[in-house]
């Protein structure tokens, strides 16, 4: 049987069919974050320390995890989303390599992912898309169009619960980040380390009463141009919706 594109994937991201890495080659270490854009408004966000969830049993809320596609009406608050995305991305500490340390794990510490949000109902953000800074812990506003709650729901092929969540997260890629150590087989590490982060806004979310639907069928050009991204060094490689029960 002729190998699919599946298999010639992960043929040619074996160890002995990759070029050199970026890093052993002497490139810089790449940026830890995109740049923070100065004519952008920026949202500090609240500390999450002292965020007390409803349930905070780990084997309880595995339990009870489930994907929801149907949402209520009701608004989250800031300090909930900030917990969701200190959680999902946020930074414990950076070293002087240097190197961020989160709250996921990521493939060499590499953590190629920059976290974009089509808000829908936040109290005190506006409807919009937004990007994470996990270095500083706020919120920057993205210019997006009027229509792109449409235009990402379409490219997620018209999936109704991304049209009616309170909020979708959308995860960029950076893959020059994993690239830099890790040359091809970097694609690889790229999807697992999205698994990683998806499944605790999954265990977040439900401490919470809140419920997140993981999205893997999207149109990748439609999603990219929406979000204005080029779709080769920075791509959406993973989405899910959430919103209160």
């Amino acid at each position: 049987m002729e190998n699919n594109i599946g298999q010639e994937f992960f043929e040619r991201t074996k160890y002995e069919n990759l070029e050199t890495s970026p890093q052993k080659l002497g490139v810089p270490l790449p940026d830890l974050q995109l740049p923070k854009s100065k004519q952008a408004r920026h949202v500090s966000l609240p500390r999450v320390d002292e965020m007390k969830p409803q349930i905070d049993s780990f084997s309880e809320l595995v339990k009870r995890r489930e994907s929801l596609r149907q949402y209520s009406n009701e608004f989250l608050d800031l300090n909930e989303l900030a917990y969701l995305l200190w959680m999902t991305q946020g930074v414990k500490t950076i070293t002087d390599y240097p190197l961020t340390k989160r709250t996921v794990p990521s493939a060499g510490s590499r953590h190629p992912f920059e976290t974009y949000l089509l808000v829908n109902r936040v109290e005190g953000l506006e409807i919009g898309l937004y990007r994470y800074l996990a270095v500083e812990h706020e919120l920057e506003r993205i210019p997006s169009p009027d229509d792109l709650k449409e235009r990402i729901t379409a490219g997620c092929l018209k999936q109704k619960h991304v049209a009616e969540s309170a909020v979708t997260f959308i995860w960029v890629a950076v893959p020059i980040r994993t690239v830099w150590r890790y040359s091809q087989r970097g694609y690889r590490y790229m999807l697992l380390d999205a698994g990683h982060v998806c499944q605790n806004l999954y265990l977040a979310a439900e401490s919470i009463n809140c419920g997140v639907c993981a999205i893997a069928a999207y149109d990748d050009d439609l999603v990219n141009q929406a979000l204005g991204l080029d779709g080769v060094n920075l791509f959406a490689i993973y989405l899910a919706s959430m919103g209160k029960r």
